[in-house]
């Protein structure tokens, strides 16, 4: 099959034929329909995030299930998918008590499969699996747990967003922040998991939604997800602005989607008394904020972090598809361009100048 296969970070992914073996017991074997290029794939290719190479990027897919492995109960050959790049295992601390994307047993190396192994190889070599998912290929492996099953009238190439993109977004307002109706909210960040917290925003009856960005494209595109308010920092300081926007007192819940260091930092002072500050992005491993611990003690106010928008998969993932299907939220507006795998290099540079919110690669 082909893929798309990073060999060193800073170099172009290259597309080629790879050999894919089929699953294992508790596994599924994908036809890859569509996949988002997320800007976390990207981190792998420049380094700031470190996984084992060679390696098959892409976690934003959906597709059509071709077969299972022994054991698999959930999912049948035929069956539409998202894929989910959080295995879970239903039955831990974490899972039980209902926060499943925290599981406790999964792995903790990465590049392989649960059983430690990968399904990809090319001449002999084993190439590895990018957050169980693989899916900047034609066809993927992955963990019975990570393919989550969606009705069929859902568009696939609309569908892969909800893998991660919007899932991360939303569900950070609505699952980890738990944004309340008629609250201020600042969002740091319009990309395409930016844009999606905003949504999930204005989903929860926020009155005040403030879009911070440096590109007016993003910002006018902030305004269609449910944005009040647009600051751009490169005109405006953005403390000040959201300040002076919320009478002095600073915003009921920030969320920092670009996490730099300085961002992160300025989400959180922006952030009212009692307020909530929720990281969304990931950072660079070497990255480090420095606060006042004084701050939390007199001000009351919260850090939190959000991992995958807080997200059960089987309950979350096909409840989004339903709101789409339904026009409470927004998937069609993200997609800047669409294209091919042999294109996927060059959606990368277009993300990486700030030229689209989202494209997506479809393979058929």
């Amino acid at each position: 099959m082909k893929a798309a296969v990073l060999y060193e970070p800073g170099k172009p992914l290259v597309v080629e034929d790879i050999k894919i073996a089929p699953p294992k017991a508790g596994e599924v074997r994908v036809k890859v329909a569509a996949n988002g290029c997320c800007h976390s794939d990207l981190h792998v290719m420049t380094g700031d995030m470190r996984m084992p190479l060679p390696i098959v990027l892409g976690h934003e897919g959906a597709g059509i299930v071709t077969e299972v492995g022994p054991g698999v109960a959930s999912v049948k050959e035929g069956d539409h998918v998202v894929l989910s790049f959080s295995p879970v295992c239903g039955y831990c601390y974490y899972c039980t008590e209902g926060n499943p994307h925290l599981c406790e047993t999964r792995p903790k190396k990465m590049g392989t499969l649960l059983d430690g192994t990968t399904r990809l190889a090319k001449n002999g070599t084993e190439i590895f699996h990018f957050a169980f998912t693989a899916s900047f290929a034609e066809e993927t492996v992955v963990p019975e747990s990570c393919a989550i099953k969606i009705r069929e009238d859902m568009p696939l190439d609309r569908a892969c967003f909800v893998g991660c993109g919007t899932m991360t977004g939303v569900g950070a307002a609505l699952n980890t922040a738990k944004v309340q109706p008629g609250t201020t909210v600042a969002v740091i960040g319009c990309g395409g998991v930016g844009l999606n917290v905003i949504q999930g925003a204005a989903v929860a009856g926020a009155r005040q939604i403030i879009a911070i960005d440096l590109l007016p494209k993003k910002l006018d595109l902030a305004k269609t997800f449910g944005a009040t308010h647009f600051v751009n920092p490169s005109q405006d300081d953005a403390f000040k602005a959201v300040m002076e926007l919320t009478g002095g007192r600073g915003v009921d819940y920030a969320f920092e989607v670009i996490s730099t260091a300085k961002t992160i930092e300025l989400a959180f002072k922006m952030t009212a008394r009692r307020g909530t500050c929720t990281i969304v992005g990931v950072s660079p491993e070497s990255a480090r904020i420095t606060l006042n611990p004084n701050i939390f003690t007199m001000m009351e106010k919260r850090l939190i972090g959000s991992f995958y928008g807080s997200t059960r998969p089987r309950i979350d993932m096909p409840r989004l598809v339903d709101m789409y299907m339904e026009k409470k939220i927004k998937i069609d507006e993200l997609v800047s361009r669409t294209c091919t795998l042999d294109d996927v290099n060059e959606a990368y540079d277009l993300l990486k100048q700030g030229e689209v919110a989202r494209s997506v690669v479809k393979f058929f």
